[in-house]
């Protein structure tokens, strides 16, 4: 049940000076006067007041009119802080330096992705031999402003064609564009319409690829959860496109992919409700008109064909094993029944890859990386002696490869490449990059903290050398807990310039997260989701007590379900902290859901519609609902895109309407909303170093720094 209470008139006119300001050291801070509208929604018999649903509508000229007023509040007040501009250099200088990505061979030629240093997106290259590369594609020149960016580039299995994504504006939905890869000419009409999509070739023919049907209203708001998957084959029109999988009934879904084998017998369907858990089903192209077949039809499990020797599949899964595990099955049968285990589940979370003809088991110890090299008979051939102690990638590639490339990095070492031989374990240095930060000036320790309930949590600190722990050396606690994913050590440009100002970065390895498996990231979902709060609250209480910092000099950030964490945690325990950084966070609870393919993040949060008892529980940390007047909230930074249509900005608009009428205190509320921007994905260079020079600069003046704390020239207000 819905009614709306017509309270205020809405008009174009609705942005007047608060009659309120807020005045921080000599900068005063005059917010614009959101209008309310109350429409108050009735869940399970509670009646819930939502006063700024209008900020909802995306497209209205009175949300764009807000945005506007809002931005200009928020830029007025960054342009004041003294060290604004330095930081910025000192971003752009560090910033700038050459970034290699590892080769792969298509065809006849070697593809690379390279960036010059202040390129706002990376460009593709190429060489055939030993001669000199060329630009095979620059995406520096899909638009003027560059906030169009490259999503997938995949070929067709000679090289000869290549089909590649782009975003525009960073929303996910996606065009494809079609290649030959020799002349570098398009050849065929755009297809239109691509969301959460891959691109999967058979033989050269065509590919697949998923997509919904185009949403009534917004195209950045409008539920999206009929996903489909689509054959295009080259030469014929998009609209002629065969569904393959999700037109019936039953074969409805809100995520629905397709990929082929790379010997381009199968075609593998995943199909899903959420972003946890998946039905898969087979069919073999090499019969004609072939039958989907069936491996696993409940979703209790995420389960994935990873590989094929003829009718062998190689299949990684968590059902039964939390922590992931490989077993076999013949394609003609592929039930659960017939699987046989092939590399067993450990204490430890397993990524798997193949390459050359081996397969590469990687384990997470303690979120660090530990590889293992096996053949495909499931004998152990080595362990990969990593270069150190955290986060390495790659060993994939093609089973005919005979050299493969791996990642690795840490929280103070920049990612370097190596080129890796499979027959006997050796690599060498591929790129490491030349910057000006000196890695052995840095200190990265793991520490294990008990959080509320009494559970031991992993964190990750890393700051300069002979840092002093005096409670006063500005910090900033970054954390996720959600979706199953890892935060694992990964060195950070941005980071880097902070930790050269004396700055502590923590990353706790939160519940709710992928770091010990399935059980880890159940702990942290719907009902448990208080965990990930209290996990993220005994971090802090942790840096605190170990003298890293204090409440003043203290600072969290987080993005998207990270930005929910923020959110949380701020509201909950407002005192604990002197700097909040929500980005792009998942901030009204009641109904993210609603909005875009928002439902599919139900298998963490649950949805007030599910139950009273989940509703309540959602409405009883939902940050939007849980903002009170006269409560001293810390000094807020929030940031979005207003293209954002993965968390739409909505969350974050109604968030610091909330805020900015109930804050009692003298610390700012404010909002940076970057105009045609996403999510974060394909953001050019130049915009990302202005958001961190921003978010840098407001976490230090608000910290109580009237000049950049690096120790040649230190002043700290006491």
């Amino acid at each position: 049940m819905k009614k709306i209470i017509p309270l205020f008139l809405f008009t174009s006119a609705i942005f007047v000076s608060c009659q309120e300001e807020f005045k921080q050291r000599n900068i005063t801070v005059k917010y614009p006067e959101t209008n309310k509208i109350p429409v108050v929604d009735t869940i399970f018999k509670t009646a819930v007041t939502d006063n700024y649903r209008w900020l909802e509508n995306d497209r209205s000229v009175e949300t764009e009119t807000w945005v506007k007023a809002e931005n200009e509040v928020t830029f007025d007040y960054l342009r004041k802080i003294p060290y604004r501009e330095q930081l910025k250099s000192r971003l752009t200088a560090l910033w700038n330096y050459e970034k290699v990505g590892t080769p792969f061979v298509e065809g006849a030629y070697t593809y690379f992705y390279k960036n010059d240093g202040l390129q706002n997106q990376y460009v593709v290259y190429r060489k055939k031999g030993n001669s000199e590369p060329e630009v095979f594609l620059d995406p520096n020149t899909f638009s003027e402003d560059a906030t169009t960016s490259l999503g997938s580039l995949q070929f067709s299995k000679d090289g000869k064609t290549v089909a590649y994504s782009i975003s525009e504006g960073g929303s996910d939905w996606r065009k494809i564009l079609i290649m030959d890869a020799e002349s570098k000419t398009i050849i065929e009409d755009t297809l239109v319409d691509v969301k959460f999509s891959g691109i999967s070739w058979f033989k050269n023919e065509g590919f697949y690829y998923s997509s919904y049907d185009k949403p009534e209203g917004s195209e950045l708001s409008a539920k999206t959860d009929q996903h489909k998957l689509y054959y295009h084959k080259l030469g014929t029109p998009q609209k002629t496109d065969k569904i393959i999988f999700g037109a019936k009934t039953a074969e409805k879904h809100r995520y629905v992919g397709g990929y082929v084998t790379e010997d381009n017998r199968y075609l593998v369907i995943s199909a899903s409700t959420s972003t946890s858990g998946n039905k898969l089903f087979i069919k073999d192209l090499s019969v004609p008109n072939g039958k989907l077949i069936t491996i696993i039809d409940t979703f209790e499990s995420d389960t994935y064909v990873a590989e094929n020797s003829e009718s062998k599949l190689y299949l990684v899964t968590n059902l039964n094993a939390p922590n992931k595990k490989v077993v076999t099955v013949d394609a003609k049968n592929p039930s659960q029944k017939n699987w046989k285990d092939f590399i067993p589940e450990t204490e430890n979370v397993l990524s798997f890859n193949s390459g050359a003809g081996y397969f590469f088991a990687e384990y997470m110890v303690d979120a660090v990386s530990k590889v293992l090299q096996y053949d495909y008979d499931g004998n152990l051939i080595r362990e990969v002696q990593l270069p150190g102690v955290g986060s390495s990638s790659g060993f994939g590639g093609k089973i005919h490869d005979t050299k493969l490339y791996f990642s690795f990095t840490n929280y103070n070492t920049p990612n370097s490449s190596y080129q890796f031989n499979p027959q006997d374990g050796t690599y060498t240095s591929y790129w490491k990059p030349s910057i000006a930060f000196n890695s052995d000036d840095y200190v990265s320790k793991q520490f294990f903290y008990t959080s509320k309930d009494g559970t031991k949590i992993p964190m990750i600190i890393t700051h300069k050398k002979g840092v002093t722990l005096n409670g006063k050396n500005p910090t900033i606690l970054y954390g996720y807990g959600g979706f199953n994913i890892s935060l694992t050590p990964n060195f950070s440009i941005a980071n880097a310039v902070w930790m050269e100002q004396g700055g502590v970065y923590a990353v706790p390895n939160l519940r709710g997260g992928g770091e010990y498996g399935k059980k880890w990231h159940d702990a942290g979902t719907q009902l448990k989701k208080q965990n990930v709060f209290d996990d993220f609250i005994a971090a802090a209480e942790y840096l605190i007590s170990e003298k890293y910092t204090s409440s003043q000099y203290l600072a969290i950030r987080g993005g998207s379900n990270g930005g929910l964490l923020v959110g949380a945690t701020m509201t909950q325990r407002p005192d604990l902290i002197q700097v909040a950084l929500p980005a792009v966070g998942v901030l009204d609870m009641l109904r993210y859901h609603t909005f875009t393919a928002g439902a599919g993040w139900a298998y963490d949060y649950g949805t007030a519609n599910d139950n009273k008892e989940m509703f309540d529980y959602l409405k009883g940390y939902s940050p939007v609902h849980n903002v009170q007047k006269g409560v001293n909230y810390p000094a807020t930074l929030i940031t979005t895109g207003d293209h954002d249509d993965r968390v739409v900005p909505a969350h974050s608009f109604k968030f610091a309407a909330e805020l900015q009428e109930k804050q009692a205190g003298p610390n700012p509320v404010l909002i940076r909303i970057e105009t045609n921007a996403g999510h974060g994905a394909g953001t050019p260079v130049a915009k990302t170093i202005e958001q961190y020079a921003d978010i840098f600069g407001f976490t230090l003046f608000n910290m109580g720094f009237d000049q950049l704390p690096n120790p040649q020239k230190k002043k700290m207000k006491s």
